[in-house]
């Protein structure tokens, strides 16, 4: 089923009150940013808008974490404190998730990152994110995995153990209760 690109006013309005109250509750997400600038470019970007719900839908509690220095995108990450509820028992990908006998994973984090319209976090966009707060103390989170670690079937994933944020490898066809993906939109 394709995503929906679009809400309805009322959908909109509603979201856009969500992300507003949580972007004044957390300031430190995101100093020197206006939160009028942020919904000048949402309402201009509504598919950007349906992104952005689908990544609530699943439990994401999407924030303002900065803005691209280059392009001048808002950037929008997950920011619930673990992985996000609704995208967890999750393999690597869809080849992955075809591959794999018996138990089937609930799904494939990069195809449904594609399917919300995000981009898994990379492992520098990780460690930027835990610099923001404390994140995966429970839970872990597939990260975008370079081509040639996942040529030989493995996959990236990071958390934060221990008062530090490591990263890990794995098979790209396990998958646990407790990991999912955080995804990025750039708006």
């Amino acid at each position: 089923m394709p995503a929906k690109k679009e809400l309805s006013a009322k959908q909109r309005d509603e979201l856009l009150g969500i992300l507003q109250k949580r972007f004044e509750a957390n300031t430190k997400l995101h100093r020197g940013i206006k939160w009028d600038d942020v919904e000048k470019r949402l309402k201009s970007h509504p598919a950007k808008l349906a992104s952005l719900q689908q990544m609530e839908n699943t439990g994401g509690e999407p924030d303002v974490i900065g803005v691209d220095k280059k392009s001048g995108e808002v950037l929008f990450c997950d920011c619930s404190a673990e992985s996000p509820e609704g995208r967890r028992s999750f393999c690597y990908d869809r080849e992955a998730f075809d591959a794999r006998k018996g138990v089937k994973p609930e799904g494939a984090a990069v195809e449904m990152a594609e399917f919300i319209g995000v981009e898994l976090l990379t492992e520098e966009q990780y460690f930027d994110l835990q610099k923001l707060g404390e994140f995966d103390l429970k839970t872990s989170s597939w990260l975008a995995t370079p081509a040639d670690v996942r040529k030989l079937g493995g996959a990236l994933f990071g958390d934060r153990r221990f008062g530090r944020v490591f990263i890990y490898h794995n098979g790209v066809q396990s998958f646990y209760a407790a990991r999912g993906f955080r995804g990025l939109l750039r708006v």
